[in-house]
């Protein structure tokens, strides 16, 4: 690719940045927009509507930008979780990786490749019509001493990449960021985790402070256990009641058995629609609230008719109810326990003989928990999870047809061969920068909108017990569905066979990618520049929601009260967030020319985000970090695909000893992974003991803990068996079709 396309398409998506940004400054400040550009602060009362029109709100302004810049992380741990934190975070561990890579690459492997004359020499009087690769280390001569140069810069990007992730800062708890609570505990937490303070420790120390400051919390105290076996004769209540009480009597407080509620879930959100459609029409005119029926234009009521359905819907939805507690069991129940040490033991001990039985898992927060994963069985579950897999391998495979199609648009020469009636136009330089520079990372961009939502839905029906779950599940899906398509595919030219057949040989692997991965450099630069610059941007513009919100002004006037506030999909931006890091990794040393452009793209995000915690985002669920070990492994992985294309590089380039030199890295970074995740990862699978038993003791003397005990008992109670009050009749509606008693049995 020609320098000419590339900075077409660098022109074209500054534009775009520029127009986004311009427009969001503007419409942010209209009133009827707030519900797009700042529904959290307009629902959390921190911003009004104002009707004044003012001159003010037309012009652009960037008073947006201070505050986004000066929201401490503090500030955002109280206001958004710690998962938005670790998300944050992952952005600048990016910044800092990728400042350093810049100025090794820009200021001193550039002017290495570009004073090579392997391919040409490079004609800086018309750079612009200059080819991308020139500026690559595949410009280097073979043999060439300056290649040590490159060697160096392996060794150095590696532990740079491995002290940033193990050092940090040597101030653990310098927090002001929780409570006064864990100001006390500074010395607690220093005795747990001494010395210099890891990447993976800070998360993690984080993650204990986190559930430190929290008040008693219903997960805490509650594991959901599945496979329950029942006798003849008795219920599945019956079983879990006689099973507690007899192996763990002195902890154990109250169970609720789980059962099938997908029918009477669909008849509740029928009803809560039509509700809806019920407040809509009561704020008509008069005339718009009857509609003509029948061949003699009879007027008939819409009030009374819909609020009649809505009753049919109420009172089928009570009776599917209670007939739920004569229905057939999931064999689940939620249990819960007087102390967190207490479900932390019958959590990780084997309950029976039988492995099969009595499984455990922890318990996720109540509004957190996905209803719908029991009305599979154990057998269900499994099989889905075989289909799962089986239907992501099926997209792999598919999605290659995009990207043999995008590899085809970067080529001229075989688009005119494909498209010979094009040749005409093809041959006019604009269009071809276009085409050529713009148009495949469009393109492939465009496809890829689909992936996270299928991957949800496919971990949807995984079996997960909680959404949060499910949205982990959906980044791991598709962060390695990005690394494998928009990575390995695009450099190995979408070649089904070709990619088949580098599995069969690994040990030709890091010479294929020496030879395929600098030629798509070109190619990653405008994917930079598209996928990142632009989808930025059009995060802070929310060109989506903006399109639904003036859709659904001619349908309702929404209030205050109505507006919902999304939360951020992680499982959408961490994997774009980590695949450009991939891409600036293994970049770094074959064409350094991409870094300047991910420094961009880290510094857009860095403010965009900041900006759409404070005004858009409010957390639904939060997992305490749980997020970081996937951004580590995508760490350590981008780093061992470097030293593999490394030892490629260097010994096509003739240069055997530094090819050699390379192959400790590996080894040693997966050691240093290894021990990261002895020493840091039970963290995030679980609360230690210690810890655990130290806050059960604080909490002996809290004169609260009773009322809370109360309260767990009904905390896990499935919503759709909550009493309907959609209603007039709220006398009837408020009365529980189902008793706590009946709940258990």
């Amino acid at each position: 690719m020609l320098v000419s396309a590339i900075l077409t398409s660098v022109g074209i998506n500054s534009a775009l940045c520029v127009l986004f940004v311009v427009l969001y400054s503007i419409l942010k400040k209209q009133p009827s927009y707030y519900e797009v550009y700042i529904p959290r602060l307009l629902t959390e009362g921190n911003s009004k509507r104002r009707s004044r029109f003012n001159l003010e709100r037309l012009i652009p302004s960037t008073g947006w930008l201070p505050k986004a810049w000066k929201l401490s992380e503090e500030e955002m741990l109280s206001s958004s979780g710690l998962d938005a934190v670790v998300f944050m975070r992952t952005i600048t561990f990016c910044l800092k990786v990728f400042s350093f890579a810049g100025i090794i690459g820009v200021f001193i492997l550039l002017p290495v490749n570009c004073s090579g004359t392997e391919l040409h020499q490079i004609d800086f009087e018309d750079l612009y019509s200059n080819s991308l690769d020139v500026f690559t280390i595949s410009n280097v001569n073979r043999g060439s001493k300056w290649l040590w140069i490159h060697f160096s810069s392996v060794y150095a990007i590696t532990i740079f990449i491995c002290y940033l992730l193990y050092h940090v800062s040597s101030n653990l708890c310098s927090y002001r960021l929780l409570s006064t609570f864990i100001l006390a505990q500074y010395d607690y937490l220093q005795s747990l985790f001494p010395g210099s303070v890891t990447e993976y420790n800070y998360i993690s120390s984080k993650r204990i402070a986190y559930f430190y400051s929290s008040k008693p919390q219903p997960h805490h105290f509650t594991i959901l256990v599945r496979n329950i076996p029942v006798s003849a004769g008795s219920s599945v209540s019956d079983s879990v009641e006689s099973f507690f009480t007899e192996y763990y009597p002195t902890t154990y407080l109250s169970h609720i058995v789980v059962r099938r509620t997908s029918k009477v879930q669909s008849l509740i959100n029928d009803a809560k629609q039509l509700y809806r459609r019920l407040l809509h029409l009561q704020s008509e005119p008069s005339e718009q609230k009857y509609k003509q029926v029948g061949l003699f234009e009879k007027k008939v009521d819409r009030l009374d008719h819909y609020g009649k359905r809505l009753e049919d819907l109420e009172q089928n939805a009570r009776l599917e109810q209670s007939e739920i507690s004569l229905a057939k069991d999931t064999h689940a129940a939620f249990v819960s326990f007087k102390t967190r040490y207490g479900a932390s033991t019958v959590f990780h001990q084997q309950q029976s003989t039988n492995p099969t039985h009595w499984l455990t898992e922890e318990a996720p927060q109540p509004n957190d928990v996905f209803w719908p994963f029991f009305s599979s069985s154990f057998m269900g579950r499994w099989i889905s999870k075989l289909l799962v897999v089986v239907a992501c391998i099926l997209l792999t495979i598919l999605f290659l047809i995009p990207v043999v199609v995008v590899q085809g648009l970067t080529n001229l020469s075989q688009l005119e061969v494909w498209f010979p009636f094009l040749k005409s136009i093809l041959t006019i330089a604009f269009v071809s920068q276009i085409v050529t520079g713009y148009l495949p990372s469009l393109i492939l961009q465009l496809f890829l909108k689909i992936v996270p939502p299928i991957m949800e839905f496919l971990s949807s029906i995984q079996g997960y017990i909680s959404h949060s779950e499910i949205e982990r599940s959906a980044c791991n899906k598709v962060l390695w569905f990005t690394v494998w398509n928009i990575f390995f595919a695009t450099v190995f030219s979408g070649s089904v066979l070709n990619q088949i057949s580098i599995v069969l040989d690994p040990k030709n692997i890091p010479a294929k990618l020496a030879v395929v991965v600098p030629a798509q450099a070109s190619f990653f630069i405008a994917y930079v520049v598209t996928s990142g610059w632009t989808s930025t941007s059009s995060e802070l513009f929310r060109i989506i929601p903006l399109i639904c919100s003036l859709m659904t002004k001619c349908c309702a006037e929404s209030t205050d009260d109505e507006i919902e506030v999304p939360s951020i999909p992680y499982h959408r931006d961490i994997p774009r967030i980590l695949f450009f890091g991939l891409l600036g990794i293994a970049y770094f040393f074959l064409a350094p020319v991409i870094l300047p452009f991910l420094l961009v793209y880290f510094c857009l995000a860095y403010i965009i985000f900041r900006n759409q915690f404070i005004n858009v985002y409010a957390p639904k669920h939060e997992t305490a970090g749980k997020f970081w070990p996937i951004v580590h492994n995508l760490v350590i992985f981008s780093l061992v695909l470097m030293h593999a294309i490394a030892v490629g590089i260097f010994s096509l380039k003739k240069l055997s000893l530094a090819s050699t030199l390379v192959l400790p890295l590996p080894v040693l970074t997966l050691l240093f992974n290894e021990y990261c995740r002895k020493r840091f990862l039970p963290i995030f699978t679980s609360y230690p003991a210690e810890i655990l038993i130290k806050k059960d003791r604080e909490d002996q003397n809290d004169a609260m803990m009773s009322e809370f005990f109360d309260k767990l008992a009904t905390t896990y109670q499935d919503p759709a068996l909550m009493p309907i009050q959609y209603s007039a009749d709220s006398d009837s509606l408020n009365r529980p079709l189902i008793s706590s008693a009946e709940m258990s049995t």
